[in-house]
């Protein structure tokens, strides 16, 4: 147990001194962006930073204060001090990783008063001062001694930082013809205008006329100039809409998870529908806290017991997302409930299998690892704690789950619980199928489309 101890006035002389060391780190400028709500883009925003006078990015002058603020209320003279005044003059900036020595030194005591004013002078690691003034206390006349309070541990994150990564990856690029089909509820149209505005998609509306107009108006979305395909009935529409890919007349299809079997039913029909050699399958792009990188999780909506051959379809769709998205050689990991091989689970004995197909040429662009647990997948430490060294540990780029159950579960518990944004994709088809929830926030409704966009690029030659 640590303790705060002050110094009362009395104990103070003239000339008495006390001094704290902090190097400034990226988190601490952003915790005081948080706190104070000074988003000054010369702390936040490198390349606008790199323009300005001092040519790189700079901690707020009151950080510093704050840690003159720090010294008087924990050391000198500590608990009960009370803070009256203080003057502050800014020499030079304080850049990250600079190491900043804070020193206050007892100047003037007031016997009558209690006051006492401190010199304060903070310097960085060459010696040069970077901030001097003073500061007027009203010091403590009762002894304190107090247990140190323990602070709560506070994590940063910019959430969806990762999706928006993806968003700017696809801005610039040619636009996708995208059905919707059946947008006849206000929320069916979350996602239609932010896209078409970004420059991704041009929308084809397709459903009961009166109703999408009706739905458009409730949800405050100007739908002139988007053609609009009539059709009576939400299977029709799907149909319409697979027909339309089908025939090359469109490049990606959206429709609400409300209706997620009639599109998938109409998709996968193979005299009719956009199936291709592949099974179709759904992956998560999940930008979660404390994950270096986005995670691509498969299958939590199509395929529910998948076999040995179906599980290498889902991880070829996955691969070439992520190829999609930037990643050339992805890391792929097989999860299971263990990461030894036990006849017991099925699970741990396929992705073995599964491996073995990738070493032979049989599953091509990414590595793949198996089986492995969730926190291996994610953290090279516990694989390290299992006596388990790969490059796919702590550094997975798509984490394929044995079933459709586990990779829900998955999803959902990572999205509830964690701070955790995702969007989503059906891959395997001619075009790639979109299915927004009504849940959905603005940037993983976008990053989607984002999604659509890149596939197509890719599939063009772009890259």
């Amino acid at each position: 147990m640590t303790y705060l101890e002050n110094r009362t006035f009395d104990q103070i002389s003239i000339g008495d001194s006390a001094s704290l060391v902090r190097t400034l780190s990226q988190s601490d400028i952003e915790l005081f962006a948080v706190m104070s709500g000074d988003v000054n883009p010369a702390h936040l925003d490198e390349e606008y930073a790199r323009k300005e006078i001092f040519h790189k990015v700079i901690a707020h002058g009151m950080w510093g204060g704050a840690l003159i603020s720090s010294v008087l209320g924990t050391t000198l003279p500590g608990p009960g001090t009370i803070y009256i005044g203080q003057t502050l003059n800014f020499l030079r900036p304080v850049g990250l990783g600079d190491e900043i020595t804070v020193t206050l030194t007892a100047k003037e005591k007031d016997e009558k008063k209690k006051i006492i004013v401190f010199d304060c002078s903070c310097v960085n690691q060459t010696g040069k001062p970077v901030i001097e003034g003073s500061a007027k206390v009203l010091a403590p006349t009762t002894k304190i001694k107090t247990k140190r309070p323990v602070l709560p541990e506070v994590f940063l994150h910019d959430s969806g930082s990762k999706l928006r990564s993806l968003i700017e990856k696809a801005d610039g690029m040619a636009p996708i013809r995208t059905t919707f089909a059946h947008p006849v509820h206000d929320y069916s149209f979350l996602g239609i205008a932010e896209a078409a505005r970004a420059g991704f998609i041009e929308p084809i509306l397709i459903g009961p006329e009166e109703r999408i107009r009706a739905a458009a108006e409730k949800a405050s979305i100007d739908i002139k100039g988007f053609p609009i395909i009539p059709t009576n009935h939400s299977h029709n529409s799907a149909e319409a809409a697979v027909k339309m890919a089908r025939a090359g007349e469109a490049d990606s299809i959206v429709m609400s998870s409300r209706y997620l079997n009639e599109i998938m039913d109409a998709a996968q029909t193979r005299k009719s529908g956009i199936r291709t050699d592949r099974v179709m399958s759904h992956v998560s792009i999940v930008d979660m806290p404390f994950y270096q990188r986005p995670l691509l999780v498969s299958d939590a909506y199509i395929n529910t017991d998948p076999n040995i051959n179906e599980q290498k379809d889902i991880i070829e769709n996955a691969v070439e997302l992520a190829q999609a998205m930037g990643l050339e050689t992805p890391n792929v990991a097989l999860l299971a409930s263990t990461h030894v091989i036990d006849t017991r689970l099925p699970s741990t004995v396929e992705a073995a299998a599964l491996c073995k197909m990738a070493d032979r040429g049989q599953i091509k662009g990414g590595i793949v690892e198996g089986p492995m647990t969730y926190d291996m997948a994610i953290s090279e430490i516990a694989a390290e704690q299992k006596g388990v060294y790969s490059p796919v540990c702590g550094a997975t780029d798509i984490a394929i789950c044995p079933n459709l159950e586990a990779a829900h579960l998955l999803i959902r518990q990572l999205t509830s619980q964690s701070h955790t944004q995702a969007a989503s994709i059906v891959l395997g088809g001619r075009v790639p199928i979109i299915l927004p929830s009504r849940g959905d926030e603005a940037t993983p409704r976008l990053a989607s489309h984002a999604l659509a966009v890149l596939m197509a690029a890719k599939r063009r030659g772009e890259f």
